[in-house]
């Protein structure tokens, strides 16, 4: 260990000596004066010589220059606009970053580097730092719902949801509670290891500078859990002697605090952030369903990082974070038996609820090398450990029975690593080459109940492997002239499960039972290329298409772990194969007048063997499972449907009126089908569930801290259906599937004083009622009201 830590600071501080013949140096801020760390910094000459840099924790940096006539200060950082400035002479210079309009914000998430988004040639929408200030929400998926790709597995906020269903959506591309999209918090891989869902809760909301959602596939660059596209959260960096403090309280008595601190020494920079939320709940059974084991969802739950930041030289730097998070969740019924097998009513009895306990580390370095290209890489672990138990209800008419059906321990531990380089060959060719590296270890221990009181333990079983997977892509971008760019990548990776096991004992006994086995090992490989083009027609007329192949490897938790939500029970399958994807899209953007842009496009994702929840029965289910012919429980397992096209159409528009107004609105037309599945003929044709036709949104702010600052949102969602059968309808409906909804949302704040600020939000304003699942009837969140204050002071 202290070899590896000699040899990184070698190699930090000599990533920073390189000769030249003079020195171009300064400073980085924004427009209020505040530091920008972790610029890319470029200096560009005549005859196509490049030199790199990146600002340090205290915005400076330093560049080495052949010479000072006919150079170019290119200065780039996520979440501005692109900073481009004529150099005359050696010395320093002080550079002020300006809010970018909407095509001229730079993006670092689709291509791994910083780049204009007028210049990727791909689906990209970045949820800015206001926009996040001024939602209502308290959780980051919220906000992302004002992103009309954007959709969990089911329609409910994560603030009442299992953990399990909270898998991320875009597009529709292959909804379930695992996800099809790589979720990333400042560049480091976010997804549960275990199961591939996401904890949206981890997010520490009010310290997030800015959310970068990539709608297209993303396989070619980032692999596996990217096939449908990539969200990454990027967190505020460090900034001199600053801090923040915001507290609020809501209805259903609702506390939340959010905390950020950070300082600045130098080369050294250091921050912590972290939340805190805990709610008395709401019902999530829909009224006339509700019985006596029904109670009140709720989640309690706190997150904190710590990071520091270091940087020798303007050519080198290096980050370490470490996270906790825990969080506990009463998922809304209980028990009517006490631990000895009595009637109980449910408010003595045992809840249905989950917990989860998750510890991480991450560090990386990032170098400007000698001959100006620039290489970083990445480390990270996850330690979690996740408990769940699920409860049957044997009448759903009167629900005054519930009990105990499974009880599940799932200790994870992920690792890996990634490396990417990353160097101009010239003004007009951009070359990238990189590599990554996963490794997950994981078990679901399970104790599986008996069928009359639910306090008997019946079976043991412990069901789980390891899985490794490693890919490496190059890519190529160039600049056929000016106007027309061209994309070219591709990239191998693959995965291999092994120690794959389901271990399976009698708990009377002792002895193994039929299912007790060894599974056999699993591995493939997939090659992912990508070619995209961008041709801008003019300053305001842009247009982009791409063809591309993807893939994911089932997770862990669809090979090994079964669960159960209401009556449906969920098999895990230990013969899933891969997912495949085949992608197309077209896109262009205008910018028809000064502070207006409108961008539309159509895609097309056609997958092979994607990964369902088919519903099983007679003969088949029995021989799945004896629980699943316990009464009144449907049985569903995870199989490779086949095929299945989503296809659409997604628009939307930005207008900035000034710098007071702000006006947004998007919309998605959207088609997910089943195209074909020998194994059952009938589901073809069949919407996939949980994906609705339409979905949209319209955004209006207002934003004068002096005076008042308001912002109101209306999201609708249309018809949609609970199952792969598309046959459940909810009461008093004749049509099948859960009906569309709208919502909308309010916030007001105002600057009482340089240090104060006082808001007020409500989350679905008219307390709409829409429904989430069937069997029972399930709705989503009813009208939250919060209400607090946010104290701030900052050094310079």
């Amino acid at each position: 260990m202290r070899r590896a830590v000699i040899i990184l600071v070698l190699l930090l501080n000599a990533a920073g000596a390189s000769a030249g013949q003079g020195v171009l140096s300064g400073t980085v801020k924004d427009e209020s004066g505040g530091i920008v760390s972790g610029a890319s910094v470029t200096v560009r000459t005549d005859s196509g010589v490049l030199r790199q840099a990146v600002t340090g924790p205290d915005g400076q940096f330093s560049v080495e220059t052949p010479t000072a006539s006919g150079t170019t200060l290119v200065v780039r950082a996520g979440g501005f606009a692109e900073a481009t400035l004529p150099i005359t002479g050696f010395g320093r210079v002080e550079v002020v970053l300006k809010p970018a309009s909407i095509l001229d914000s730079v993006t670092v998430t689709p291509d791994r580097t910083e780049q204009r988004l007028a210049d990727v040639p791909a689906s990209v929408s970045i949820v800015d730092k206001q926009t996040i200030r001024q939602s209502p929400a308290v959780v980051s998926d919220d906000v992302l719902r004002l992103v009309p790709t954007f959709s969990l597995f089911r329609r409910t906020s994560s603030l009442s949801s299992h953990p399990t269903a909270q898998g991320v959506s875009l597009r529709g591309i292959g909804p379930s509670g695992v996800s099809r999209t790589l979720v990333l918090y400042d560049g480091i891989p976010f997804n549960d290891p275990f199961g591939g869902w996401v904890y949206w809760t981890r997010v520490p909301l009010d310290s997030v500078d800015r959310i970068e959602v990539v709608d297209s596939p993303s396989s070619d660059t980032y692999g596996n859990y990217a096939m449908g596209g990539i969200i990454n959260v990027v967190g505020t960096k460090p900034q001199p002697r600053t801090g923040e403090l915001r507290l609020q309280m809501g209805n259903h008595g609702s506390p939340k605090g959010d905390f950020f601190a950070s300082d600045v020494w130098g080369k050294f920079g250091a921050s912590v952030e972290g939340s805190y939320f805990n709610t008395d709940g709401f019902p999530i059974v829909i009224a006339n369903e509700r019985g006596p084991i029904d109670t009140n969802a709720t989640v309690d739950y706190r997150n904190t990082n710590i990071k520091l930041n270091y940087s020798p030289s303007p050519r080198a730097s290096a980050f370490f974070r470490v996270g906790y998070f825990k969080e506990e969740r009463d998922n809304g019924k209980s028990s009517t038996f006490s631990s000895t097998g009595q009637p109980v009513p449910a408010s003595e009895g045992q809840p249905e609820a989950n917990d989860t306990l998750w510890k991480s580390v991450n560090g990386g370095v990032r170098l400007s090398l000698p001959d100006q290209s620039d290489l970083q890489a990445r480390v990270f672990g996850d330690f979690e450990t996740f408990h769940s138990n699920f409860l049957a209800v044997p009448n759903l008419v009167t629900r005054a029975v519930g009990r105990m059906t499974l009880f599940q321990e799932v200790p994870t531990t992920g690792i890996g690593t990634s490396v990417q380089w990353i160097k101009p060959l010239s003004t007009r060719h951009l070359l990238s080459a990189g590599f990554d590296l996963r490794h997950v270890d994981g078990e679901s221990q399970e104790q599986a109940m008996d069928a009359q009181t639910g306090t008997t333990v019946l079976t043991l079983r412990n069901s789980g492997g390891q899985q490794i997977s490693s890919g490496g892509y190059l890519q190529g971008q160039y600049w056929v002239h000016t106007n027309l760019s061209v994309t070219a990548s591709a990239r191998v990776d693959h995965w291999r499960n092994y120690d794959a096991h389901n271990f399976e004992t009698s708990a009377a006994t002792g002895l193994p039972t039929a299912n007790n086995r060894t599974l056999p090992e699993r591995e493939d490989t997939v090659f992912s290329p990508r070619i995209a083009a961008l041709y801008k027609v003019t300053d305001r007329v842009s247009a982009w298409g791409s063809v591309s192949s993807g893939f994911r490897a089932p997770t862990l938790n669809e090979l090994y772990r079964q669960f159960r939500v209401g009556t449906i029970l969920t098999l895990a399958n230990d013969q899933l194969g891969p997912e495949r994807l085949r992608s197309g899209e077209l896109g262009v953007s205008l910018l028809p007048a000064d502070g207006l842009a409108i961008r539309s496009v159509w895609f097309d994702n056609r997958i092979e063997n994607p990964v369902a929840n088919v519903t099983v029965s007679g003969a088949a289910a029995a021989a799945l499972s004896t629980a699943c012919g316990a009464p009144g429980t449907t049985c569903q397992q995870r199989q490779n449907l086949g095929r299945t096209r989503v296809w659409g159409w997604q628009n939307d528009i930005d207008y900035r009126l000034g710098t007071d107004w702000r006006v947004g609105a998007g919309y998605m037309y959207n088609q997910a089908r089943v195209k074909e599945f020998a194994a059952n003929p009938a589901l073809v044709g069949k919407f996939l569930p949980q994906v609705p036709e339409h979905r949209g949104s319209l955004h209006v702010a207002y934003t004068n801290p002096s005076v008042v600052s308001l912002s109101a949102n209306v999201m609708f969602f249309g018809r949609q259906f609970n199952e792969d059968l598309n046959t459940g309808t909810v009461p008093g409906e004749s049509e099948p599937g859960l009906p569309g909804y709208t919502t909308m949302e309010f916030s007001a704040s105002r600057t009482m004083s340089k240090n104060f600020d006082v808001f007020f939000g409500v989350q679905n304003l008219f307390d709409q009622e829409y429904y989430v699942g069937l069997a029972p009837t399930t709705i989503g969140t009813p009208r939250l009201v919060n209400a607090g204050l946010r104290v701030r002071f900052a050094g310079k």
